[in-house]
């Protein structure tokens, strides 16, 4: 039996990136011989729309380029990841760069000028806070080259 794995759907071609489109990533497929690979978007599960408008967290909120605060609906998305994580035994997770959902290491910094700080998407966090582990999607290599390895 594989172990299980929750994926950024966005690294699967899953159009559910901010602009409608996604974050194809073709090493991720190399995942499917080795977990039994989970899709989740947190921001589609949270109620958001694709296409959105873009997000950033700033501090402890997520706002939108237009000021609007959309933290409940990634809350709300980040604690239904948690729940699919939980119900299906889930330790690890393959998530998405920078992004205020799933980021971790860095993320973006709240300004929408591109700039990187360390930080954790609120779904990223969150997981983390209840002992699943991260990897970002630039090294799902090391995920498959090592047994264990995030």
């Amino acid at each position: 039996m594989k172990e299980k794995l929750l994926v950024s759907a966005c690294l699967l071609g899953e159009n559910c990136k901010y602009n409608g489109g996604n974050n194809y990533t073709p090493a991720v497929e190399a995942l499917r011989e080795r977990f039994e690979v989970i899709p989740v978007c947190p921001e589609q599960l949270g109620g958001l729309p694709t296409p959105r408008t873009p997000s950033e967290r700033v501090g402890d909120k997520v706002l939108t380029r237009d000021g609007r605060d959309v933290t409940e609906a990634f809350r709300r998305g980040a604690a239904k990841t948690l729940a699919i994580a939980q119900a299906e035994g889930v330790t690890r997770a393959v998530f998405q760069v920078r992004s205020p959902s799933c980021g971790c290491g860095t993320i973006y910094d709240g300004t929408f000028s591109g700039k990187l700080v360390p930080g954790k998407g609120v779904t990223a966090q969150l997981l983390e806070q209840n002992g699943i582990e991260i990897c970002d999607s630039t090294r799902i290599n090391e995920l498959l080259d090592m047994e264990g390895a995030l």
